[in-house]
């Protein structure tokens, strides 16, 4: 492709992508399917532009803003702003990408070449930027995250904006870690143990891993090192009857399987629940494939379900990974910073209160239950444990520290009363989780 059918294509996937839901590198691949013509050169140049628009968002629109001719944020003004700023473009090298002809995005209007005029040659950063845009998170958020790292807040937030590695973790129904890496490395796929998950490879690059015979027959699953470890703390074992209670396409469920380990009659029960029958219909193939055929799926009500009612008091381990901002995962899934607002937190901590007092009901007396987000903010984490303990008052929270010596062995990073991960402490996604054992 020509550079201007390239910026043809970013401009229609931005388009979709800030007009839908979907994560985009779902709304690339989908793209791309539907156009085999385009080569793997093409493919990287686009995604890679796609992605780095994405993550300087905050400071093209603070640009466009500041030029003061009118001219909204959209997929095609920041285009224009980055080819001027990002590539150092000409304005009359842009408007020949920008001309209109077959297969080209349309020809530049007056104020389109005003910009790319206005902007040419300018660096991205500016010391008039608000923190928030100078360093891509949502403004809103501000309060609450320099609350959470203070003086690390720059740091922490640069360690999001960054491009995640690919993780893996091995699937001990089906074979050991240092079998997957031989696997892997006989592909010209160069893995590497993880620092804390004891059975996570972190990949050298980005290969495609979907067409490897390592991943084809369950040796290997996609998972980052930090929900691995998430799953190893439920401490899920032989003989248990565990819910994996927001079980969505069921990563930590397949993990939680390994740890129970094989069919047997110490196997145990394993439920993967969720209120949508559909998140969890991929979980059916991976189940075949992992070898795990002892997980069993349930789709449940939101509150006052009868399976959960049937099965109150019974149940040896509960993960309630529950639904919240995704702030930790932010360097997948870079679009999704935008996408809440305050009020938006406000019906998710509700929502996550009630899932966690429906959740401790299936507990028994001597059970846990694991509170999980992939959330930094500390009103869907620190907060929503003090609320629970405080109207639950027969949980109690254990120390991480124990919990990490009985499930994973070694050092764990250092953990108060919750588990917290971010990319720039540990390498791994965000997330937190708190242990809640029930007394009586």
């Amino acid at each position: 492709m020509r550079p201007g059918p390239r910026l043809m294509a970013c401009q229609e996937l931005l388009d979709e992508i800030w007009g839908g839901t979907s994560p985009p590198d779902v709304v690339i691949d989908t793209y791309f399917r539907r156009r085999r013509y385009a080569g793997s050169g093409d493919r990287r140049a686009i995604k890679d532009r796609i992605y780095n628009i994405l993550r300087r968002r905050a400071k093209l629109d603070w640009w466009i803003a500041r030029i003061g001719i009118g001219l909204s944020p959209s997929a095609r003004t920041r285009l224009i702003a980055d080819l001027a700023m990002s590539d150092r473009s000409a304005p009359e090298q842009i408007a020949s990408w920008f001309s209109g002809a077959k297969h080209f995005p349309s020809a530049l209007d007056s104020l389109e070449c005003e910009l790319a005029d206005a902007l040419y040659g300018r660096p991205l950063m500016h010391p008039d930027m608000p923190r928030p845009v100078a360093f891509e998170y949502p403004a809103w958020m501000d309060r609450s995250l320099s609350a959470l790292w203070g003086d690390r807040l720059e740091e922490e937030i640069a360690g999001l904006n960054e491009r995640a590695p690919v993780d893996l973790r091995v699937n001990t129904l089906k074979t050991s870690r240092e079998a997957a890496q031989t696997a892997l490395s006989e592909v010209c796929i160069e893995a590497h143990p993880t620092p804390f998950s004891p059975l996570g490879l972190r990949v050298d690059g980005h290969p495609r891993l979907g067409g490897t015979a390592a991943f084809k027959k369950g040796l290997v699953e996609i998972q980052d090192e930090g929900s691995q470890l998430l799953s190893f703390l439920v401490g899920a074992g032989p003989g248990m009857i565990v819910v994996d209670y927001c079980a969505g396409a069921g990563g930590k469920t397949l993990a939680m399987a390994a740890t129970m380990g094989r069919e047997g009659a110490l196997a145990g029960e394993l439920y993967a629940c969720d209120i949508s029958a559909k998140r969890m219909e991929p979980l059916q193939s991976r189940i075949k494939r992992a070898g795990a055929f002892r997980v069993k799926r349930q789709t449940i009500a939101a509150t006052d379900d009868n399976w959960v009612a049937e099965n109150a008091g019974r149940v040896d381990r509960v993960l309630a990974d529950v639904p919240c901002t995704g702030t930790g995962t932010w360097r997948r899934e870079v679009n999704a910073k935008w996408r809440y607002q305050p009020a938006d937190l406000d019906a998710l901590c509700e929502d996550q209160r009630s899932i966690l007092g429906a959740a401790s009901t299936l507990v028994k007396t001597g059970g846990r239950l694991v509170y999980a987000t992939c959330s930094l903010l500390q009103e869907e984490n620190e907060q929503q444990v003090t609320w629970f303990l405080a109207n639950f008052p027969n949980f109690s929270a254990l120390s991480i520290d124990q919990v990490w010596r009985e499930t994973i062995g070694g050092r764990p990073p250092p953990a108060g009363p919750g588990l917290r991960l971010s990319p720039a402490s540990t390498g791994t996604d965000g997330f937190f989780c708190a242990v809640l054992e029930r007394q009586n």
